[in-house]
């Protein structure tokens, strides 16, 4: 078992700024079936080089090996240490079943060897696997496999994350430019100003809530005049009144 032991470097030596930190970057759940067929000297591995990165490690009883919560992202792993011939059937039927179970599912498979590596590329197109449903990531030792299972899931939260931002900032977007549209149409009546269309926008609401509202209503709600109240409603219910022209008060006739 130390020799063993030996193999891991220390996980915190990478990261010194985040060897206390816990939580940080998410939360990653093992399956404790999992767990159990793995060296101890390899879930302390795990432990440590979660706590690194700044990840909450819970076991629990779970289908995949791993789910990473992270940015708001769940992402599955199942993580093959010891491919032989008698494992292959039940990890593709597995990775069947969990693709149809988890949007954002990796494999993680382990060859260091030449005849583990040439047994799965035979049996990948044996059992009718589609390139990138679900994506296979080969490497070459366990460490590496852990260690690219948590970038791949970093990856993905920080993806999700601008997706977020980048919905946010359309939404934004989409929501200033209505105003603007809310503004303009409000302000073309004669003598209604921004501060009267953003009072109507507040107490009434839309466009369509504010043609409908009677004079009444708008005095009770706003601030309103009697007679810029009154210019409101006769301009959605009278089409004399909206459809004839407009004088602009601030320039002089011109003869």
């Amino acid at each position: 078992m130390a020799n063993l032991e030996a193999r891991y470097r220390d996980p915190t030596a990478q990261n010194p700024s985040k060897a206390t930190t816990s939580g940080g970057s998410g939360v990653c759940m093992m399956s404790t079936t999992w767990r159990d067929e793995q060296h101890p000297s390899f879930i302390n591995f795990i432990s440590s080089f979660l706590s690194a990165n700044a990840f909450r490690l819970n076991f629990v009883p779970i289908a995949p090996d791993f789910i990473f919560n992270c940015g708001g992202l769940s992402v599955a792993f199942i993580f093959v240490t010891n491919l032989d011939s008698k494992c292959i059937s039940p990890m593709f039927s597995r990775v069947q079943k969990l693709k149809a179970q988890f949007a954002h599912l990796y494999v993680v498979v382990v060859l260091p060897t030449k005849e583990q590596n040439e047994l799965f590329v035979h049996s990948y197109f044996k059992y009718g696997m589609e390139l990138g449903k679900p994506t296979f990531v080969p490497v070459e030792d366990l460490e590496m496999g852990f260690e690219k299972i948590v970038k791949i899931a970093l990856s993905r939260g920080v993806c999700k994350r601008q997706d977020v931002i980048t919905k946010l900032k359309a939404e934004r977007k989409q929501s200033v430019q209505a105003m603007d549209v809310f503004l303009r149409v409000l302000t073309s009546i004669p003598g209604i100003e921004n501060h009267d269309a953003n009072a109507l926008n507040q107490a009434i609401g839309s466009i369509e809530a504010i043609a409908k509202a009677s004079k009444e209503y708008t005095l009770q709600n706003t601030d309103l005049s009697a007679d810029k109240a009154e210019i409101i409603s006769r301009f959605f219910r009278d089409s004399n009144f909206y459809m004839s022209p407009k004088i602009n008060r601030s320039e002089k006739q011109v003869i």
